[in-house]
């Protein structure tokens, strides 16, 4: 196999990324007030003259398909038209945002005053907005930004007023529409709301997609939108949500523009904003209600540090050269253009191919930080801990060391590092430490994860007053909570760590064993991951390469061979996925041991969290890994085994019904578990 040559000319090393810009160095030196009074003069859309909110509303309710689809709501309902009319005017009064340039500029005053607080710098690759002004001059611009906290969208916004760049129009979720006050000021900055779902409700979905077009064809704002639907509680990206990307790419496709640039963007942050609550929403602790009276309670955390903010551009991808030779646009001249059609099958595959492409693009330019490295390390020293039934942190030296070695592993896979060489190494891991300092514990020069002070490492204490339950959850906050920050680091390693467990579990050396075990893993984890579809053998070679090019393993004709130096690198890599790996089988335990005839999808998670909870406390040293009760590992190894045919949905009197295959699911944990004897049955069923 000659991976070298295939991959020699995408070495991720070669990557060329713009440098940063610290926008908060001058919001630091100059007046607030001046900041959000300057003037701003956006450069639009090849000129266009800006139309009103009003205006916009208008040429939506007076469009061909929103009219068409009244009159058949109209026939199907009984309804008089002009009641659904009205219905339709209601809603989108409902949705629609209302952009004033005095609203921004009480955001531009307010947020610069919360971000010189909580951050240390926010920083932006200039050249990045530079690519981004000039895309919005020739074609309509849809933005992607990463979501991993709320601070996103008013981030964005608040970057490109920096910039004097065009405010962009922004899809949010109904449930920011319930805080009094806050609600209504986010749809004077641009927000457009909607709901989570549609059902199959023709005129919402009419309406929806109709006011999203309008705004792109006539050129009224860049939309900016969430690829992966919501906030990832993980810091993990999501698999793509196609709904929104679908109506952007329409009017391309039905040739009534030119191109639409879209452009992915990557937020990482240093520390995130909403880290304990995610790991409690993840436990399943509810989330607060969105509130006003709620955002003015989190003010608390404006005494806190929360380090540095990095915003990268990506390069604006062209959906005219995305389809080229992919989509036969002729089809859409068949039918009048305002009749709404389900996209064939080589659209849909078109969509979700460029949906994990662009997921993929912000991937790439999502910076890590020192921290991100640190993390792994001590999950995994936290992990050996729990197996061994010990409570010993690591020496801060030999802490630093192994930061200092995947710093130089990470680099060398291509990942976007943010690690400031002109400082000693230990500096750098301690000043990580003193950011972090709710997740860690430092005494006498040894570093553990601060799980002590919420009970132990070693399973809930037998003289706490507190219960071991609590106790437990307690102790899963830390733990996810520190997941959370290594899962950033995910993307980098996933490729290589899947083959580092492939080799592992698979029946012999030879290449063919380790690929088959290679594409079985990927495809029982491509809920977990981002792995683009139909690229099992692509993702293969990458991991080869780069396990090769870092002297890990070597290839013959027939067989793959760990090198000497190459056994810590694999059990490093294999360790990081394991809390994955024993996840899917305690799901899977718990569907051959405890799902009942009448399981339903809605009982699923609160059922498996109980046996979950139930095996943690009774025997700690058994299920090393506190991960294994996030929901969202529960979530993504159920949608696996109900994409893979073990588990499916039967039609039951209120609800759906989960039917469970115990043959194939005991076959599938038996196979990640890597016994032998079922995994060529469980390969070739798949």
């Amino acid at each position: 196999m000659a991976v070298n040559a295939l991959y020699s000319h995408r070495d991720p090393m070669l990557k060329k990324r713009d440098d940063f810009e610290d926008i908060l160095e001058e919001r630091r030196n100059s007046s607030d007030l001046k900041y959000a009074l300057r003037c701003y003069t956006p450069v639009l859309y090849k000129g266009v003259t800006p139309c009103t909110s009003s205006m916009l509303k208008s040429m939506v309710l007076q469009s061909d398909q929103l009219h068409y689809v009244i009159n058949q709501v109209s026939k199907e309902t009984g309804k008089a038209t002009d009641d659904v009319k009205e219905e339709a005017s209601a809603i989108l009064e409902e949705m629609a945002q209302c952009l004033q340039l005095s609203t921004v500029r009480f955001f531009a005053f307010t947020l610069t005053k919360a971000f010189k607080t909580l951050f240390r710098s926010i920083c932006v690759n200039e050249d990045g907005i530079q690519r981004l002004q000039q895309a919005i001059q020739e074609h309509p611009v849809v933005l992607l930004p990463s979501h991993r906290s709320y601070m996103d969208f008013l981030l964005m916004s608040y970057i490109l007023y920096t910039y004097d760049v065009a405010l962009p129009v922004i899809a949010a979720g109904m449930d920011f529409m319930g805080m009094k006050f806050v609600g209504e000021m986010l749809r004077m900055s641009g927000a457009f709301f909607i709901r989570r779902s549609f059902g199959g409700d023709k005129l919402y979905w009419a309406l929806f997609s109709e006011y999203v077009k309008t705004m792109l064809k006539n050129g009224f704002a860049p939309v900016e939108f969430f690829l992966e639907g919501t906030r990832s509680r993980t810091s993990k990206s999501l698999t793509p949500k196609l709904g929104l990307l679908n109506i952007v790419m329409d009017p391309f496709l039905k040739g009534e523009v030119f191109d639409v640039n879209v452009v992915p963007v990557s937020i990482s942050y240093e520390r995130v904003l909403e880290e304990t609550l995610y790991a409690r929403e993840l436990l399943g602790i509810p989330k607060p209600k969105e509130s006003t009276s709620g955002l003015f309670k989190a003010r608390k955390i404006l005494s806190e540090d929360f380090g540095s903010i990095h915003v990268y551009f990506g390069q604006p991808v062209s959906v005219r050269s995305l389809a080229q030779g992919k989509v036969n646009r002729c089809q859409f001249n068949l039918v009048p253009r305002h009749i709404p059609r389900r996209p064939g099958e080589d659209i849909a595959s078109f969509v979700n191919d460029s949906a994990y492409g662009l997921v993929r693009a912000q991937e790439e330019n999502m910076v890590l930080k020192p921290w991100v490295l640190v993390a792994s390390l001590l999950l995994q020293h936290h992990h050996q801990n729990q197996a061994a039934g010990q409570k010993r942190g690591i020496a801060l030296g030999e802490l630093t060391a192994q930061a200092v070695w995947l710093r130089d592993l990470s680099r060398q896979y291509g990942a976007f590092l943010h690690w400031p060489d002109h400082i000693p190494p230990s500096e750098v891991v301690s000043s990580s430490l003193t950011l972090h300092r709710g997740l860690v514990r430092v005494c006498e020069e040894k570093v553990q994860l601060a799980v002590e002070q919420a009970g132990g490492p070693a399973g809930p204490g037998p003289h706490s007053s507190v219960a071991p339950e609590e106790e437990l959850l307690s102790q899963a906050v830390i733990v996810l909570s520190c997941a959370s920050y290594r899962n950033q680091a995910l993307h980098v390693f996933v490729r290589p760590a899947l083959l580092a467990l492939a080799i592992h579990t698979a029946s012999s050396n030879q290449k063919q064993e380790v690929f088959n075990s290679f594409s079985f893993l990927r495809n029982m984890f491509s809920n977990e991951f981002i792995l683009c579809p139909g690229a099992t053998v692509q993702d293969f070679e990458e991991a080869c390469y780069l396990l090769v090019k870092t002297g890990a393993l070597q290839f013959t004709q027939q067989e793959v061979l760990v090198t000497e130096r190459g056994h810590s690198t694999l059990a490093f890599l294999s360790s990081m996925l394991d809390p994955f790996l024993q996840g899917y089988q305690v799901v899977c335990r718990f569907l051959c041991e405890e799902a009942t005839e009448t399981l339903t999808e809605k009982q699923f998670i609160p059922a498996v969290r109980k046996f979950i909870k139930k095996h943690l406390l009774a025997d700690p040293g058994r299920l090393r890994y506190m991960e294994v009760l996030s929901s969202d590992l529960q979530k993504n190894s159920l949608a696996a085994l109900l994409r893979l045919g073990a588990v499916w949905k039967m039609k039951g009197v209120e609800q759906e019904m989960l039917k469970v295959n115990k043959v194939m699911v005991n076959s599938l944990e038996d196979t990640l578990g890597g016994k032998l004897p079922t995994q060529k049955a469980a390969v070739a069923r798949l």
